[in-house]
C-alpha cells in the first residue's frame, strides 16, 4: 500500500499520459510477435518494433507481447501505430495499477494482476498484465518476464486443429484472461494449506511465534484480495462492449470466467473468516492456558494454607502451650498437617477442581 502511495506521489504534477515507467529498475524490452489463422501459424521470438508494426494481413490474427517497459520509444511507436490514447499507455507503464476494463473507439483496454506462486516458500508474488483488443490484433504487456502464455503459445503453434486457431482475437483475448484467473486458483490452494497447517499449530501448541505466522497469513490474504475483487467488475464489463471486439460466441465464455471469478474472490473470503476465527482461537486458548496455570497455583497454595497456620501456631514460644514439652508433640504435629492435605486433596477431587 505504502508503495502505491509513493509511486502516484513521484507522479504528482505531471501531464496526464505522459510515458514514465513506475521503477527505475524496468527490465530491457523484449517483444515477441505471433501471427497465425486456421492454416498457418508463425512466431518471432525476439521480434524488433519494426515486425510488430507491419500492417497486418487479410484474415491474420497478430498477437504482439512486450515484456520489460525499459525502452519507451516501443510504446510511443505502438501508440501511433495502433492509435491506442495517452492514457491507455500511462496505465500500462504504472505496475500499480487497479485491475479495469476501458473501451476506446479502436479498441479494448484490461489491465489484470498475475500471480506467481514459490511453493517451496509458500509464498506468491503478484505482477500486472495489460491487454489491448483490437479487430484483428491483440497485444499483451508485462513489466516483467512471465511464463504464463507459454501453454498457448504452445497450442497455436503445434496443433492446427485448437479452436483457437480457426477463432478471432476475442477467443484469444478471453483465454488470456482465463488463464490468468486459473492461476488463481493455484495460489488459493497453496495459501489454503499454509492456513490449514498454522490452523494445527495453533491448536496444538498455541505460543507466540505462530501468531507471526497467522497474521503474515492475513496480509497475504488481504493482498489477495486487493487484487482479485477488482476483477469481478472488469471482467463484466467486457459482457457490455462493442460486438465488433466481443462476439457472442466469446461473450458466452466469458461468462464462465466470470463465474471462476466470483468463485476465487468467494474463497478468498473463507480464507479471511478462518483466519479471524483462528486468531479467537489462538487468543482462547492463551487465556485457558493462562487460567490452567492459576487454578494449579491455586490449589497448591490452597494446601498450603493450613499446614503453615499448623506451623507458625507451634512455632510461637509462649511457655504455657501443652504440645511443646509433650514426648510426641513433634510426631503429632507432623500427623495433623498431612492429614490436612490429605483432607484438601479429597475435596478438591469431589469438586473436581483438579
Amino acid at each position: 500500500m505504502l508503495k502505491e502511495v509513493q509511486i502516484q506521489a513521484l507522479k504528482a504534477g505531471q501531464s496526464p499520459g505522459q510515458l514514465t515507467p513506475a521503477s527505475k529498475k524496468s527490465f530491457p524490452t523484449h517483444i515477441r510477435v505471433l501471427n497465425y489463422s486456421k492454416d498457418q501459424c508463425s512466431e518471432v521470438a525476439d521480434a524488433s518494433i519494426n515486425e510488430a508494426l507491419k500492417p497486418i494481413p487479410e484474415g491474420i490474427t497478430r498477437w504482439i507481447h512486450i515484456e520489460g517497459f525499459k525502452e519507451l520509444e516501443v510504446f510511443s511507436s505502438l501508440q501511433e501505430r495502433f492509435k491506442i490514447h495517452p492514457l491507455t499507455s500511462e496505465d500500462i507503464l504504472n505496475s500499480m495499477q487497479r485491475p479495469k476494463t476501458e473501451e476506446f473507439e479502436n479498441y479494448v483496454f484490461v489491465t489484470l494482476k498475475v500471480l506467481s506462486y514459490k511453493k517451496t516458500q509458500h509464498n506468491f508474488r503478484i505482477g500486472q498484465v495489460s491487454m489491448i483488443l483490437g479487430e484483428n490484433f491483440v497485444l499483451t504487456f508485462s513489466d516483467r518476464p512471465v511464463n504464463i502464455f507459454t501453454g498457448i503459445r504452445k497450442k497455436l503453434q503445434d496443433n492446427p486443429n485448437q479452436r483457437l486457431r480457426g477463432q478471432k482475437a476475442d477467443y484469444l483475448f478471453y483465454r488470456l484472461i482465463d488463464t490468468i484467473i486459473d492461476q488463481y486458483f493455484v495460489i488459493l490452494e497453496g495459501v489454503g494449506e499454509k492456513i490449514d497447517k498454522v490452523e494445527t499449530l495453533i491448536i496444538d501448541n498455541p505460543i507466540r511465534t505462530h501468531t507471526k505466522l497467522l497474521y503474515q497469513l492475513k496480509r497475504k490474504t488481504l493482498t489477495l484480495r486487493k487484487a482479485v475483487w477488482p476483477i469481478r467488475e472488469a471482467v463484466n464489463h467486457l459482457s457490455e462492449v462493442n460486438e465488433k471486439f466481443i462476439g457472442q460466441f466469446t461473450r458466452t465464455y466469458l461468462r464462465d470466467v466470470y463465474d471462476h471469478v466470483v468463485q476465487a474472490i468467494d474463497t478468498i473470503e473463507t480464507y479471511r473468516d478462518m483466519l479471524s476465527s483462528m486468531l479467537d482461537v489462538y487468543l482462547s486458548s492463551i487465556t485457558n492456558h493462562l487460567n490452567e496455570i492459576m487454578k494449579t497455583l491455586t490449589v497448591i497454595s490452597t494446601i498450603f494454607i493450613p499446614i503453615t497456620f499448623i506451623a507458625s501456631l507451634y512455632g510461637m514460644n509462649f511457655i504455657n502451650m501443652p504440645e511443646l514439652k509433650w514426648k510426641y508433640g513433634y510426631e503429632y504435629a507432623c500427623i495433623l498437617m498431612l492429614t490436612s492435605i490429605v483432607m484438601m486433596v479429597v475435596y478438591f477431587k469431589r469438586k473436581k477442581w483438579f
